[in-house]
């Protein structure tokens, strides 16, 4: 999720102190973390229009990039999905992959994606659009009544698909208004539903299905807190604090998850309790892609149009 540079500071994050002995721990760790990564991404990507989420395909062992090119909010159909190959080679430098206007394709402000089989389910505004991942060609669009923002995608246990209503409108000129819902849907078999609100507008963003405990963890753009929600409760639990700013989310294994900040330009890891900075001067953090065969992630910076690929601190 994406304010453009201009309307970050509009974004209210919540202030929250604790002890100063936690703290002068929690930077101890955190500076450990850094130390664990090396000081340069392992490779850049530029050329993006407006990056907002990248996904990695095993089978194909490429990473997805959704580009909004434009307002996000706008139903401009100028969005496209460019290909990167696994080393760090723009596949569609020419054209993109999925391009909107293009081949039948409708696609305006593109974020989130999931991958389930050979679909590759993108969030577009109020519409999650379904495209084959190794053609390109349209299979499907669903439309999410009353969707303001679809932001992020998650394939559940249950064969659905999971999408996060960030809640939020920008207008032609780019300036934010936040009408709701704040909210995660549920589409299965081409239908949509809203399967539990959020109190207090924090702007869902990024969810990741959480197989270890069986629930879906959440960040939000306009709040601290980390959700859980296990299907079929009345309600998302927050769980542990992070930086705020939340955008990607992406769990890995041992009880860990990663979460991009836009409150401080941050990569930071989750250990089951508490967050950590692993790396900080990341302008712009949207949704992150973790390369499984490599022990990577893949961090595109919004407002900067590239995409840094970084490698992932090794942690029990």
């Amino acid at each position: 999720m994406m304010p453009p540079r201009r309307l970050v500071a509009i974004c209210s994050v919540t202030v929250v102190v604790g002890c100063v002995g936690a703290d002068k721990s929690r930077d101890a760790q955190s500076a450990a973390d850094a130390a664990a990564l090396p000081d340069k991404p392992e490779f850049t990507v530029s050329g993006f229009k407006t990056p907002e989420s990248v996904r990695y395909d095993p089978a194909q062992d490429l990473y997805f990039v959704t580009n909004i090119n434009g307002v996000a909010s706008a139903k401009d159909n100028n969005g496209s999905i460019v290909r990167v190959s696994a080393d760090g080679r723009l596949l569609d430098s020419t054209a993109a992959f999925v391009a909107g206007g293009s081949q039948g394709v409708t696609l305006n402000g593109p974020k989130g994606m999931a991958i389930v089989g050979d679909t590759l389910w993108v969030a577009d505004i109020d519409q999650l659009r379904g495209f084959h991942r190794l053609t390109g060609a349209p299979i499907a669009s669903v439309t999410v009544k009353g969707a303001a923002f679809l932001n992020d995608v998650a394939a559940g246990p249950d064969s659905a698909i999971y999408v996060t209503d960030s809640g939020i409108h920008f207008d032609e000129k780019g300036q934010m208004s936040h009408p709701g819902p704040d909210a995660i849907v549920r589409i299965a078999g081409r239908i949509a539903t809203i399967v539990v609100k959020f109190d207090g507008q924090p702007a869902p963003n990024g969810i990741a299905w959480e197989a270890a405990n069986s629930r879906f963890l959440v960040n939000g753009f306009n709040s601290k807190a980390l959700y859980a929600w296990t299907p079929g409760a009345l309600r998302a639990d927050s769980i542990a604090a992070g930086p705020g700013g939340g955008d990607g989310l992406e769990v890995l294994g041992g009880g860990r998850a990663l979460y991009t900040s836009w409150a401080d330009s941050s990569l930071n890891l989750f250990d089951g309790t508490a967050f950590r900075t692993v790396r900080k001067g990341l302008p712009s953090p949207a949704d992150i892609g973790v390369d499984t065969k490599r022990g990577f992630v893949a961090v595109p910076l919004f407002n900067d149009n590239r995409v840094e690929v970084w490698r992932i601190p090794d942690r029990p």
